[in-house]
């Protein structure tokens, strides 16, 4: 590098730019399980090329990793996911994607810093890998909507049904979602915002 001033840092991307009539930014986490879809949810909503930290899956994690239903997932994240959208003209949401591998979780506690609220992805095969996360949410104070990401062998169940196995209040949404599709993925950041405003009308939220 010339620092005589020849050469010059390149700024960022034309389409990675913030949009020049927002007003206000919002941080928002997705969690779940291993393997629930969370690096696929924020690269399918994302407006900018999403920051993954995925790494190969090695020896090492056998026997360690619950890695159920997702026996050809060859990759897993271990730091974070990271994308950004825009809401409206004025509002953009900035996505933080948690690892899911129980080894991991100790960085969530940073990711949680600061959130506004949370998407809780779930596999009805494995509903069971919820309760921790949607525990740690609840400690830290972060709202959050469940999402049921619809993998073609997983069963399906009423949303009444599903709130009674999970043990949630009649308040939190229950939405299903194809993480794969962006318009479903925006849905579901919709259906928290939603959420979040209703909590914020009726002084809930803090």
């Amino acid at each position: 590098m010339d620092f005589n001033g020849s050469d010059t840092i390149p700024g960022p991307r034309a389409e990675d730019q913030l949009p020049h009539t927002a007003q206000s930014a919002a941080k928002i986490v997705i969690v779940g399980g291993f393997g629930v879809g969370k690096t696929t949810m924020v690269g399918s909503v994302s407006e900018i090329t999403p920051l993954t930290t995925e790494e190969t899956m090695t020896q090492a994690g056998i026997g360690v990793d619950d890695n159920f239903g997702s026996a050809s997932k060859t990759a897993t994240t271990v730091a974070m996911d990271f994308g950004r959208i825009s809401i409206t003209e004025q509002l953009v949401l900035y996505l933080f994607g948690t690892p899911g591998q129980q080894r991991f979780w100790f960085l969530w506690n940073g990711l949680f810093e600061g959130a506004l609220g949370a998407v809780v992805l779930v596999d009805t095969r494995r509903l069971e890998v919820s309760f921790d996360v949607m525990g740690r949410l609840e400690e830290r104070g972060v709202p959050f909507v469940v999402a049921v990401n619809s993998f073609p062998d997983a069963p399906r169940y009423a949303v009444e049904e599903l709130r009674t196995a999970l043990d949630l209040t009649s308040d939190i949404p229950i939405i299903e979602c194809d993480a794969r599709r962006r318009a479903s993925s925006r849905d579901v950041l919709m259906t928290l915002m939603r959420f979040l405003h209703s909590l914020a009308m009726t002084g809930s939220l803090t």
